[in-house]
């Protein structure tokens, strides 16, 4: 946290295209009729929801990024001879990883507010948290897991690029998935993050696509084979000398 509170660039950065998205979404379209738009939900809650998981996303599964880094300069190397376990080390950094996606997606939370977000209770907020952490954990073991196989960390961020926005785009954040053909409903199904946003809309605005229990229980899922998968593979990564 020392470190991301230092690099101011890196903190203002990771908050600049959400804002963006958050202004020109949430605020843009906040009188626009658009087709499908759930009932009871007000646009500018629809894409502010949209926008914070999408937020979420992009923080957490960068945090990758970081065990290319670690290889590169010979620091995952230090730390793997540390008289610790491997599982230590990728439960460290996905604790690590979601507390910075987790403060990034409440700073934008926030910042929505003024804007014309309206959170229907204060213990929405609360009730949301865990969808939040859900979100982080899920997409933190996600970038380990593509982390574990590649060895250039300049093709990473392009690689998680391609797969993160189909991701998002398939998860209904953007746009109401009612407007989709019906043979792309199965893929809004697939998505793993659908569950989470629909979780963040269920608890947060009243108002969901799936029942809040079921968001929960399969994110729940989601989360745990993500990190599941992710401490397991990082485990065999094999470190040059």
């Amino acid at each position: 946290m020392k470190g991301l509170w230092r690099a101011k660039s890196r903190l203002v950065g990771s908050l600049g295209m959400p804002l963006f998205f958050l202004v020109f979404l949430a605020m843009g379209f906040s009188h626009a009729s658009i087709p499908e738009m759930p009932a009871g939900m007000t646009n500018t809650g629809f894409f502010t929801t949209g926008v914070i998981g999408m937020t979420m996303v992009f923080s957490s599964v960068f945090a990758g990024i970081s065990v290319l880094w670690d290889r590169e300069f010979g620091f995952l190397k230090e730390v793997m001879v540390a008289p610790v376990s491997r599982l230590s080390i990728v439960l460290g950094r996905t604790a690590g990883g979601s507390t910075t996606a987790l403060i990034q997606g409440l700073m934008i939370l926030i910042l929505s507010i003024p804007m014309g977000f309206e959170i229907r209770s204060p213990l929405a907020l609360v009730a949301a948290l865990p969808f939040l952490c859900l979100i982080s954990f899920s997409f933190v073991g996600m970038g380990l897991i593509f982390a574990s196989f590649m060895r250039d960390m300049h093709g990473f961020p392009l690689v998680m690029n391609f797969v993160v926005f189909p991701l998002i785009l398939f998860s209904g954040a953007l746009f109401p998935i009612k407007s989709l053909p019906s043979w792309l409903i199965t893929l809004w199904y697939i998505d793993p993050l659908t569950y989470g946003v629909d979780g963040l809309r269920a608890t947060l605005l009243g108002v969901s696509e799936l029942p809040v229990l079921i968001d929960l229980l399969i994110s729940s899922a989601v989360s745990a084979v993500m990190i599941a998968a992710g401490a397991y593979l990082f485990e065999r990564t094999e470190v040059e000398r």
